[in-house]
């Protein structure tokens, strides 16, 4: 065996040796941490039935009431959101009541008097006329 591959055996077995030294120290580190969790998760644990064994029954059952309460409370709230949220859908208005609304300079948003909307629709024939006021009946436009 030559010299040069005698000296690159041996960098390869330092680089080795160094890589194994490292590898022992992360295991170690890894050990410890191991260890350092495992014994917190042994003090929550003990926290934790410390805290079942220290209440009674008369807690657990007022506990349950107010609970029962607020579920009560939270589900007559979801259908008032409910309600409120299928008044307030999006409603879209057909083109032909959009194209009356916009020559008029009025906006599709606000309530309008029945006078201004007769005189707006004066130009539209009678089946016109009941059908745009149909759709700004739907969109909650007009009553």
């Amino acid at each position: 065996m030559d010299e040069v591959t005698a000296q690159q055996i041996t960098a390869a077995a330092d680089r080795m040796a160094s890589a194994a030294e490292m590898f022992d120290r992360v295991l170690e580190r890894l050990d410890s941490q191991y260890q350092s969790l495992s014994l917190k998760v042994d003090r929550i644990v003990a926290a934790i039935e410390e805290g079942e064994d220290a209440e009674d029954a008369g807690d657990m059952e007022a506990s349950v009431g107010e609970l029962q309460t607020r579920v009560a409370e939270l589900e007559r709230t979801n259908t008032e959101l409910r309600a409120n949220a299928s008044r307030l859908a999006r409603r879209t208005l057909p083109a032909l009541v959009s194209a009356v609304l916009g020559k008029n300079d009025l906006e599709a948003g606000e309530r309008l008097d029945a006078g201004v909307l007769e005189k707006s629709l004066q130009a539209l024939s009678v089946e016109q006329r009941i059908a745009v006021k149909a759709e700004m009946a739907r969109a909650g436009i007009i009553e």
